[in-house]
């Protein structure tokens, strides 16, 4: 109950971080880098990266809301859903946020291609921190409780160890934050974190100006990826 009341005081405020060890949180002009070994941290994120949340949002869309009008993931652009319904008809904002604040609807989505057994090589990776970072809803009902289960069910126990809820990833240090947004802000300006964008349905139209950089999908040159993180 301490545990529970402490979490929802936080999520109030807008400031709750919820780490697996304080020393993941970001103090201002200090780096996660270190001169004393060749380590490197990943930030993955979790919905669009790891979880099928544009499939598993539209597929339930649907079946909630046959008869109103929905966007193929070939026409989705831009990150917020909500936004590009609400384009549609105004109404149609709320429906489609009804969507993922639905119980199960986290817990239910799939994996995206590849993206566990990438990661489970990751974290067997020589000198590899990986950590699942991911931001839950404001609506807490369920979210939290159903990305944590989510991890259990198709990583494994172990793996909550790793999990960082967070609604702010820019005070989280790390060398690489793995994401499929592709505007990510908070309360660090400088982030630690060098952000490679995860290609999705809704990004994929995007022209990156170097030295920015994609990981168009797991099947993708990720190793390189957390080799750079280390230079």
């Amino acid at each position: 109950m301490v545990f529970l009341t402490s979490l929802l005081h936080g999520w109030r405020r807008g400031t709750f971080l919820m780490l697996s060890s304080c020393s993941f949180l970001q103090i201002r002009g200090h780096s996660s880098r270190s001169k004393k070994n060749n380590r490197v941290r990943v930030l993955v994120d979790m919905d669009g990266v790891l979880a099928d949340f544009e499939g598993g949002f539209l597929r339930k869309y649907r079946a909630t809301y046959p008869d109103e009008p929905y966007i193929s993931l070939e026409d989705r652009r831009g990150f917020w859903v909500s936004a590009q319904y609400g384009m549609i008809r105004p109404d149609l904002c709320q429906k489609a946020i009804s969507i993922w604040e639905s119980k199960d609807f986290f817990l239910d989505l799939d994996p995206i291609p590849g993206a566990v057994t990438a990661v489970k090589q990751m974290v067997n990776l020589k000198d590899t921190d990986v950590f699942i970072c991911t931001s839950p809803i404001m609506k807490y009902d369920h979210c939290p409780f159903e990305k944590y289960a989510w991890v259990e069910k198709h990583f494994g126990r172990e793996y909550l160890e790793q999990v960082v809820l967070t609604r702010d990833k820019t005070v989280v240090s790390a060398h690489l934050l793995i994401d499929d947004n592709p505007d990510i802000s908070g309360a660090e300006p400088n982030p630690s974190w060098e952000h490679i964008l995860f290609t999705a349905c809704h990004n994929k139209h995007l022209l990156l100006k170097p030295p920015k950089r994609r990981l168009h999908s797991w099947t993708d040159d990720w190793r390189s990826l957390v080799s750079s993180g280390r230079h």
